[in-house]
């Protein structure tokens, strides 16, 4: 076999490839034996035509096309390794010659991933918020602390904001009810915002007993999105009673003796969660800054295919948990379809541009993976896709993303290698040192959106019910 490779743009590339028809032996002898299984021949048992006869009767050319798509993918794949090229995706092969008994002639045009010069990273410098938190910010995480432990006592007076009301619900659209507009016993604080628009107003004054109409637009079931005329029944009026803030409430939330310990635990929380949305604000600053440095041309196909899937995992996996639509999700997001389909391939096109380029900082500073670091990764990947990590990993395995997996915790590892390279400032000009290695790690892994990983847990799942 004779190979060639011909760069088209700095992306694609075009292998010719001719093939003496002794190469094809091995793949002619199986394309009888596959036909034979197949035909009946009067005169003949099954599975013993004799080659000559199938092609009397069925053509030589049937033979030839099962045997050349039998071959194809065994000499494209020694091509790609002879031609040493990295391809990505699909190969567009074209049989330009085919002459029985002669010669084999194709063409394969493939992405390929480009040659990335990766820069000097060390005078990357970046600005990220300080960490600070206020006595406000304090008194408001004991105050949501003291909302959670709050009683309710029934009254015999009208509702007002903050009271807890049990309500009956009943939606029509168009004058007719609808299937699944009808909701009793709801509990519903007022003020709190998590029912429908407008059902604050219609509460607010009514006592147990009373009733009010409303409309509103409908935020998920049958009918989404439009507007709908509400009914709502109060059957039951309760106010809310806070805690008094004091060493019994603390003793009452959590495992201190007093408010005051209770609130030092608060900031140092409060705190250690500032430190952590830091440390995620440097990645992404000093991953926006490399980027920014590198010139990384992107393959059409691969970028198609990249926006397809994370359209589709949309779609069919974060919005349908939602019970909404694309549709529906525009309008929230107050967003055209043009503007969705804009973001999207900017997204896309980052996340293909950032694998590239943390793919190749793995190679030149030598990374590797060990099984350890995989399991964490596995682990807090099965805690985030809400799958047990025994369930996540067979689904990976199943799926084949093991390898995707491991190229997630590499990327991980050279995007922390660079940021530890970089000179990390916060706002008031103070040096923020990223010392808890996990937790850097950790952000890192989740930074970039590879090109090829998208959702892997969806992903493995798809292809195990395929």
């Amino acid at each position: 076999m004779k190979s060639a490779v011909e760069t088209l743009n700095p992306t694609r590339v075009r292998l010719t490839v001719e093939v003496p028809f002794e190469e094809l032996k091995p793949s002619l002898d199986a394309a009888y034996k596959k036909i034979n299984q197949q035909v009946t021949v009067a005169g003949f048992r099954k599975g013993k035509v004799p080659a000559r006869i199938i092609d009397q009767r069925f053509g030589r050319g049937a033979v030839l096309e099962e045997a050349v798509n039998d071959a194809l993918p065994k000499l494209y794949t020694e091509a790609v390794s002879e031609g040493e090229i990295d391809p990505l995706g699909q190969p567009e092969v074209d049989i330009t010659e085919l002459k029985d008994g002669e010669l084999l002639s194709f063409t394969a045009e493939v992405d390929v991933r480009p040659t990335i010069e990766i820069p000097d990273y060390s005078g990357i410098e970046v600005t990220v918020d300080a960490v600070e938190v206020s006595d406000e910010d304090v008194e408001n995480s004991v105050q949501q602390l003291r909302e959670r432990f709050a009683s309710t006592t029934p009254v015999e007076r009208a509702a007002a904001e903050g009271d807890v009301v049990t309500v009956d619900l009943e939606a029509k659209v168009d004058g007719e009810v609808l299937p699944d507009g009808v909701a009793k016993g709801v509990s519903y604080t007022i003020g709190s915002g998590e029912l429908l628009d407008g059902i604050d107003e219609a509460v607010t004054g009514l006592e147990a007993g009373g009733s009010a109409t409303f409309t509103s637009e409908l935020k998920g079931g049958s009918a989404q999105g439009k507007e709908a005329e509400v009914k709502v029944d109060v059957s039951a009026v309760a106010e809310r009673e806070l805690p008094e803030l004091d060493d019994d409430f603390a003793q009452l939330a959590s495992e201190f003796d007093t408010l005051e310990e209770l609130r030092a635990d608060s900031r140092k929380r409060l705190e250690e969660a500032r430190r952590y949305e830091q440390a995620t604000e440097a990645q992404e600053k000093v991953l926006e800054a490399l980027l920014g440095l590198v010139e990384v041309p992107v393959p059409e196909k691969l970028l198609e295919d990249e926006i397809g899937t994370r359209k589709h995992n949309l779609e069919n996996h974060q919005l349908a948990q939602m019970g909404l639509d694309l549709d529906a999700y525009l309008k929230i997001q107050e967003k055209t379809a043009e503007e969705f389909e804009a973001e999207l391939k900017e997204q896309a096109e980052k996340g293909i541009r950032t694998q590239f380029v943390l793919d190749e900082l793995v190679k030149k500073e030598q990374l590797s993976v060990g099984q350890e670091e995989l399991t964490e990764h596995l682990v807090r990947r099965a805690q985030s896709s809400g799958m047990s990590p025994d369930q996540f990993a067979q689904a990976v395995v199943e799926g084949g993303q093991v390898q995707m997996l491991v190229g997630e915790v590499a990327r991980g590892k050279a995007l922390a290698t660079v940021v530890e390279a970089a000179k990390v400032v916060d706002s008031n000009g103070e040096p923020v040192h990223l010392e808890d290695e996990e937790e850097d790690e950790e952000a890192a892994e989740s930074a970039p959106e590879s090109a090829d990983s998208g959702s892997e847990a969806a992903k493995a799942e798809e292809q195990k019910d395929a």
